[in-house]
């Protein structure tokens, strides 16, 4: 399964997340503790928002460890909110289209855990898509499927609703066509403001999540793994949890997606 890590706080170095800590993403990719794989080497993401609305996007198929080019860009872009990926597939092709962040407008968004079955349900599961947003569809995962499952149902207007009802959609697909685990999800996802992010499983195995204040930083980093060995200040997010990000705030409130009636 996938390792990724966010950030949303004053301005900081990307490296500061993805590359300078002892156990950094980019250490994940290839050293990952908390999951199933250790080696995360289809493809790495970065989303990263500034001056403008829209975030800047950077992906490649390359293992994260071995891009170059990454680590100039972290050692010198500057951002008060980011996101970062390194990828697992769970069946995708490793291609650019199928890396993490996915990015539509303002909004960014990139997820580790699995849709059981997805395969056998796929087509379905793409014309839950409506037109109007079908064309960002650029790559063959379920995690990009969700989000923009999730931006149809409302992200702009309330995106724990929003995300609710197209977890609560997709997961009831894989119990009728698919098969188990049916959710595991861990994803962050941003408007460019705040910083929001969902620990869910429908079985009781819903990958990692941890956040961290930092005083010195005055920032607030959210990763799938621990950023260093021995820090001990690092707050696992409960599964089935919703979490708000905003400056030095944070708010926790149930992630419960409803199930819903699968069409013929």
């Amino acid at each position: 399964m996938c390792r990724w890590a966010a950030y949303v706080g004053e301005p900081i170095f990307l490296e500061d997340i993805v590359s300078k800590p002892g156990h950094s993403l980019i250490h994940q990719s290839h050293c990952a503790t908390q999951c199933h794989t250790a080696i995360n080497a289809d493809g790495f993401g970065l989303a990263w928002y500034g001056e403008r609305p829209e975030p800047g996007l950077y992906r490649d198929v390359m293992p994260a460890w071995s891009d170059p080019n990454l680590k100039s860009l972290t050692a010198q872009v500057k951002s008060p909110l980011f996101l970062a990926h390194v990828r697992a597939s769970t069946g995708t092709a490793t291609s650019r289209n199928n890396c993490h962040p996915f990015v539509v407008g303002r909004w960014s968004f990139m997820h580790n855990g699995q849709i059981g079955g997805y395969n056998a349900f796929r087509r379905a599961g793409e014309m839950l898509i409506p037109d109007h947003l079908y064309p960002h569809r650029k790559g063959a995962t379920d995690s990009e499927a969700l989000f923009l499952l999730a931006l149809a149902e409302g992200l702009d207007d309330d995106p724990k609703a929003a995300l609710e009802r197209a977890t609560a959609r997709l997961e009831s697909l894989s119990h009728e066509r698919g098969q188990g685990p049916h959710m595991r999800l861990t994803a962050a996802f941003s408007d460019g403001q705040r910083l929001y992010a969902v620990r869910y499983a429908s079985d009781d195995l819903a990958p990692t999540l941890y956040h961290r204040w930092s005083d010195t930083r005055q920032g607030r980093a959210v990763v799938s793994e621990p950023l260093e060995d021995g820090e001990g200040d690092w707050t696992p997010v409960p599964p089935g949890s919703f979490c708000v990000f905003e400056g030095a705030s944070l708010t926790i409130e149930p992630f419960a997606p409803k199930p819903q009636a699968v069409a013929a």
